[in-house]
């Protein structure tokens, strides 16, 4: 279930579920099947909440940046931003001359190249890898409203594929 107390509030009025554990999966993609096989079952799955807990903050480096790299990304971020702005031009202003669209992409592919490589040399060599960030749960609880709990869990107990939990659940 989705109402929580009103201390376990957060932004955005989302509140932490309240109700039965019912099943702990290693992974989000094996609660979701869980949730998704009792939708299936036509069980009212708005009494249902997939919760991560243990989260982590995980920074995966992708490589090594160099200003030729910066520049080529930058340029090609550029690229997109002149593509757009030059069709807005052809659009608006009129006139089906390519060297408005032309000129367009070139400028924005310069600028986005020579301000990603002054960003990069404003750092100061502090950061010279690239990375991508995820915050990842090392388990993904299902959670249902007290008086479907049970129902819940039998339904869940046939599905295959997926590892329900061990343990005698308990209240979340």
């Amino acid at each position: 279930m989705s109402a929580g107390s009103p201390q376990a509030r957060v932004r955005g009025g989302i509140t932490l579920p309240t109700g039965t554990e019912i099943a702990s999966y290693a992974t989000y993609l094996e609660a979701q099947k869980a949730v998704d096989h009792l939708s299936d079952e036509g069980f009212p799955v708005q009494l249902v909440s997939i919760v991560g807990s243990d989260l982590r903050s995980v920074e995966r480096v992708t490589g090594r940046l160099t200003y030729a790299r910066v520049a080529l990304a930058g340029a090609a971020s550029g690229l997109w931003f002149g593509l757009f702005l030059g069709l807005l031009l052809m659009l608006f202003v009129g006139g089906s001359d390519l060297s408005i669209w032309l000129a367009a992409v070139l400028i924005g592919a310069g600028s986005g190249m020579l301000f990603g490589v002054i960003s990069y040399a404003l750092t100061g060599g502090r950061r010279d890898f690239s990375s991508v960030n995820a915050i990842l749960a090392s388990r993904y609880s299902v959670i249902c409203a007290e008086q479907e709990a049970g129902r819940a869990r039998r339904l869940i107990e046939g599905l295959e594929g997926v590892r329900p939990l061990q343990r005698e659940p308990g209240a979340y």
